[in-house]
């Protein structure tokens, strides 16, 4: 099942998908992000991985326009140690290399401390990455 956000002006900002098979959340940010799009979009996907008992995020920013930077502190701070809580502990993130995203995504990577984070510029690769933990529990 897969859930969308939408944005004040109609538009999906971020699609949730409970991945079974790969016991996995996939998550797809598109277009600019608010500071209130990443705290709405990171909570729901926080409750979708708690609610399936997974411990892996497979989070993809290769559609977004712009940094996230906005979001930095409370992403660090607040939203990474509750998501540690509800479960997460390998979080793979897919963004364009030499992108204003992969710049935050690198700020995000360096600053982490709560679970085991990697970026990754293939999808693919990314999800061996994250069965290699998953298929383990």
């Amino acid at each position: 099942m897969t859930k969308e956000l939408i944005n004040p002006f109609g538009r999906v900002y971020l699609s949730i998908k409970e991945d079974s098979q790969n016991r996995l959340i996939y998550v797809n940010w598109m277009g600019y992000l608010t500071e209130e799009n990443v705290k709405t979009g990171a909570k729901a996907y926080t409750q979708a991985l708690a609610d399936a008992g997974y411990n892996c995020v497979l989070n993809d920013t290769r559609l977004i326009i712009g940094s996230w930077d906005h979001s930095m502190d409370w992403v660090i701070n607040e939203w990474a140690p509750s998501a540690a809580k509800a479960g997460l502990k390998r979080f793979a993130m897919l963004a364009n290399p030499e992108s204003f995203g992969e710049s935050s995504a690198s700020t995000f990577l360096n600053q982490l401390k709560s679970f085991e984070a990697k970026s990754f510029d293939n999808l693919e690769t990314a999800k061996k990455w994250l069965a290699a933990y998953s298929t383990v529990k």
